[in-house]
């Protein structure tokens, strides 16, 4: 995902539907272009209609396959995504990375307080990680909140996402929180990342 990070391959569930994951997962990788990505990813602010849904799908299916997550994360990832957009806020800025004309990455801010931006909704397509986007991505968001005059950015992830960890640290962000649980089905260990801006 970044410019120089470590391409990991995530553990494969196959318990149950794990074949099934694979299928899914294939759909979404292929459904718009035949093959994986082999152009320059572009970016782009701008959404146009099925980007929220195919930002939701990716995650559901990519989560489910790498981590396990079940049907519920991808509920705790539509509810606020969609009031994002519905809001639509100069404030909060969504990036959709596209290859080939299909969907690669994405990313978020959305303002936590008047101060504060919480970064959202980072995921690259695994055929398109190790081609530096996550970076371009998190380098994109972090630019807009200067710009934009937040003085913090905070995120939550899962430990097991070691790849995107590497990138937020790359980037100046510090875990600041450990939090283990069961979340979407399976037992996780959420962190909490943040980057000062002053």
């Amino acid at each position: 995902m970044g410019e120089a990070e470590p391409r990991e391959e995530p553990p494969v569930r196959r318990a149950g539907s794990g074949e099934r994951r694979v299928a899914e997962v294939s759909k979404v990788r292929d459904r718009d272009s035949g093959s994986g990505p082999t152009n320059a990813a572009t970016l782009r602010t701008s959404l146009k209609p099925g980007d929220v849904g195919r930002i939701v799908e990716m995650h559901g299916v990519l989560y489910a396959l790498e981590l396990g997550f079940d049907r519920t994360f991808e509920a705790y990832v539509a509810g606020p995504l969609a009031e994002c957009v519905r809001a639509g806020s100069a404030r909060d800025r969504i990036w959709i990375a596209e290859i080939d004309g299909r969907l690669a990455g994405c990313v978020a801010i959305v303002a936590a307080s008047p101060r504060a931006a919480q970064l959202r909704w980072f995921l690259v397509d695994p055929d398109a990680r190790g081609r530096g986007l996550g970076t371009r991505l998190l380098r994109e968001a972090v630019a807009f909140c200067e710009v934009n005059g937040y003085e913090s950015v905070t995120l939550w992830t899962v430990g097991a996402l070691t790849a995107a960890a590497h990138l937020y640290r790359a980037a100046g962000f510090r875990k600041v929180e450990e939090k283990p649980g069961r979340r979407w089905g399976t037992d996780v260990v959420e962190e909490r990342y943040e980057l000062g801006l002053t």
